[in-house]
């Protein structure tokens, strides 16, 4: 398979450095915090070279746990929120950029939100990957990591094991894709949904998931019928029992789900079903029956005429094509 490690451990260790940025922390933070709420399995510590860390924005930081007793492994994810740089050859502590190069060796994913990014580069994790950073650093970046492959104008990059984003708030995008990568788009839909978020993708990124899309209204009795869906697909749904759930009649369950979303509830179970399919294509070695099964599906014969019509590939022609390399 790939460099990437899906799923992990579910342990986000996350550098807080002198000068970090409040945002940069606490935006992805707050994601993985949400996810771990929401039964994603998540388990956040906080490490800083002394136990006391002053941040860009003058709030102290207190309690921390200290680096130079704390080691991540294989599966963990070392999160690095951006600090506040200074024009300085010595950009970041050296014992911070010492200990994620030792994360990573060790098999840890790294995350480097916005001027974290400079901790990684220091630890030499850029070189030869796509990375990005702030839209201010970009050109800084290039001089001084010159084998970085720094991109301009995206959100986050994920290169292997190591991830980056832009600046500031483009740290919360980063960690939703991580649960995404993690834990799968239902989780991370929810989470944005508690979180009162918009999901975002930079523009190499895959269309955003039908877990994702048609989320953005504020109707309860619809987002009541799409967490069903996405919570049972394998189950039958009539349009009776979708109004049930909304707690309308048929007739008006499609009006109101129509109106917020554009498609009808069964249109859009469809649409859930395809990607689970593809997901399961993509991650599994499933048998098309039994992904069919796990879909909803009545038969691997209407899955695969199905998935060839959403997607212009037979399941396995669409497997080989979402299977990386290597």
């Amino acid at each position: 398979m790939s460099d990437v490690t899906s799923g992990g451990t579910g342990r986000v260790v996350v550098l807080v450095l002198p000068e970090v940025n409040l945002l940069d922390l606490g935006g992805p933070v707050q994601v993985f915090d949400a996810a771990a709420h929401l039964g994603g399995g998540y388990r956040l510590e906080y490490v800083a070279e002394t136990d006391g860390v002053r941040s860009a924005q003058g709030l102290e930081l207190a309690g921390l746990g200290r680096l130079a007793a704390t080691r991540a492994g294989a599966g963990d994810l070392v999160l690095v929120p951006g600090p506040r740089l200074t024009a300085s050859d010595r950009l970041v502590p050296e014992a911070a950029v010492r200990w994620v190069r030792d994360a990573h060796d060790a098999g840890a994913r790294v995350a480097a939100v916005c001027s974290g990014a400079a901790v990684l580069g220091e630890a030499g994790l850029l070189d030869g990957r796509a990375c990005t950073t702030h839209w201010q650093l970009t050109a800084a970046m290039r001089e001084r990591y010159p084998a970085a492959r720094v991109r301009e104008a995206a959100l986050y990059v994920h290169d292997g094991r190591v991830s980056t984003s832009a600046g500031i708030s483009a740290g919360i995008d980063l960690a939703l894709s991580l649960v995404e990568r993690d834990r799968g788009p239902e989780l991370v839909a929810a989470v944005a949904r508690e979180l009162v978020l918009y999901l975002r993708r930079d523009g190499d990124a895959a269309q955003i998931s039908p877990f994702l899309r048609y989320r953005d209204h504020v109707r309860p009795a619809v987002h009541r019928v799409q967490d069903h869906l996405a919570q049972h697909l394998d189950a039958a749904h009539t349009l009776t029992d979708l109004a049930a759930v909304a707690h309308l009649s048929p007739r008006g369950l499609t009006r109101a789900f129509t109106t917020a979303t554009g498609i009808t509830p069964l249109a859009y179970q469809r649409q859930l079903r395809l990607e689970r399919a593809r997901t399961l294509l993509a991650a599994t070695d499933l048998t098309v029956e039994a992904v069919a099964a796990q879909c909803g599906f009545r038969d691997a014969r209407q899955l695969r005429r199905l998935v060839t019509e959403a997607f212009g590939a037979s399941p396995s022609e669409l497997r080989a094509r979402l299977r990386p390399a290597g």
